[in-house]
C-alpha cells in the first residue's frame, strides 16, 4: 500500500567513510566516564542491530511498489551497512585498550539473529508476512530515537566544550547527521508494507511498545557493563542515575524529556518523522565532517578514473 511522504526531496546515498582510532583515549570525553560510556553503548548495539535492518529490509524489498521509496530504501541500507562497519571498528579500538565488549555483544548477536532472526523463535506460530511486518515496525521505532539522538548531537555545544576526541566526535556527527537525512524511510518502508489500517496503526503502537523499553533496558545494562569493566577506572565504578543526571545536567548527554517526548509524538496518527530534527542542519554537517569529506573525495578519484 503506498502512501503519501512529506519529507523534503533528498537523496539517501551511502559514505564509504573510515576513521583513525589510534590517538583516541578510551575516556573520549576527558574526566568524564559516565557520559563517555552511556554514548560508548552505541558501538555495542549498532553493529548487530544496524545488519539486522538491512537484513529484514532485504527480506521486505519484493513488496515495494513505490520507485521513489525503493531507491530511498536501497540508500538507507548502504547507509546502515557502513555505520555498522564503522562501530565494529570502535569495539576493536575498546579491545586494544583492555575493555572487551564480547561478554555483552553475544547478548545483542543473540537478540537480532536470534529472537528477532528470519523465523520466529521457538517455533511461534506467527505467520511470515505477519512476523515480518513486526519486525519493519520495530525498526520504525527504533529509528524515531536513532533520529532524535542524531539531531541532538548535531546541536550539542556543549560537547564541544568538553573537548572530546574529535574523530569519536565526528563518527558520532556523521552518524547522527546520515540518521536525520533518512529519519522517515524506516517509517516510510513500513507504512507502504504494513498492510491495512487499523491493524497497520496497532501494530505501530506495538512496535514502539516492545521498542523504548527493551532500549532503556539495553542502555542502562551497557553503560554498567562499560563502567564496571573500565580497565582505566581505580575501583569498579557503578551506573548510577546520579552520575547520569550530573552528565545531562552539563549537556553532555540527552534530557529525558527529549527522549521520552518522541514516543508520544510517534504515535500520533497523523505523524511522520520529517517533524524530527533539522535536514538543512544534517546536509551542512556532512558537508564539512572531516571523514564524509575525505570520502568524497575518494569516491570522486574514483569516479574519474
Amino acid at each position: 500500500m503506498s502512501t503519501p511522504r512529506p519529507q523534503e526531496q533528498h537523496p539517501i546515498t551511502p559514505r564509504r567513510v573510515s576513521f583513525d582510532w589510534r590517538k583516541t583515549p578510551l575516556h573520549w570525553i576527558p574526566d568524564e566516564p559516565t557520559a563517555t560510556h552511556v554514548i560508548n553503548v552505541l558501538h555495542l548495539l549498532l553493529p548487530a542491530g544496524e545488519r539486522w535492518f538491512v537484513k529484514v529490509f532485504k527480506e521486505a524489498l519484493p513488496l515495494v511498489r513505490d520507485e521513489e521509496l525503493l531507491k530511498d530504501v536501497k540508500g538507507f541500507m548502504g547507509q546502515e551497512a557502513t555505520h555498522s562497519v564503522q562501530h565494529s571498528y570502535v569495539l576493536e579500538h575498546l579491545a586494544h585498550q583492555g575493555l572487551d565488549t564480547a561478554p555483552y555483544t553475544r547478548h545483542i548477536d543473540f537478540l537480532f539473529d536470534y529472537l528477532l532472526g528470519e523465523k520466529p523463535p521457538l517455533g511461534l506460530p506467527v505467520p511470515e508476512q505477519e512476523w515480518l511486518r513486526f519486525r519493519l515496525s520495530l525498526i520504525a521505532a527504533i529509528e524515531q530515537f536513532t533520529a532524535v539522538l542524531g539531531n541532538w548531537v548535531l546541536d550539542a555545544d556543549s560537547l564541544d566544550r568538553a573537548g572530546p576526541d574529535p574523530v569519536m566526535l565526528d563518527l558520532l556527527r556523521w552518524h547522527g547527521a546520515e540518521e536525520v537525512e533518512h529519519r522517515a524511510v524506516a517509517f516510510d518502508m513500513y507504512q507502504h508494507t504494513g498492510g491495512q489500517e487499523p491493524a497497520r496503526y496497532l501494530r505501530r503502537i506495538l512496535g514502539m511498545s516492545v521498542t523504548a523499553p527493551v532500549l532503556l533496558y539495553l542502555w542502562a545494562r551497557g553503560a554498567a557493563y562499560l563502567l564496571r569493566h573500565d580497565p582505566q577506572l581505580a575501583t569498579r565504578s557503578r551506573y548510577t542515575l546520579r552520575e547520569h543526571n550530573r552528565a545531562v545536567h552539563k549537556g553532555l548527554l540527552p534530557t529525558w524529556r527529549e527522549l521520552g517526548a518522541a514516543i508520544p509524538r510517534y504515535l500520533r496518527r497523523s505523524y511522520h518523522p520529517s517533524q524530527e530534527g533539522s535536514l538543512r542542519t544534517a546536509v551542512a554537517y556532512l558537508a564539512s565532517s572531516p571523514a564524509a569529506r575525505a570520502a568524497a573525495r575518494v569516491a570522486g578519484r574514483a569516479a574519474l578514473s
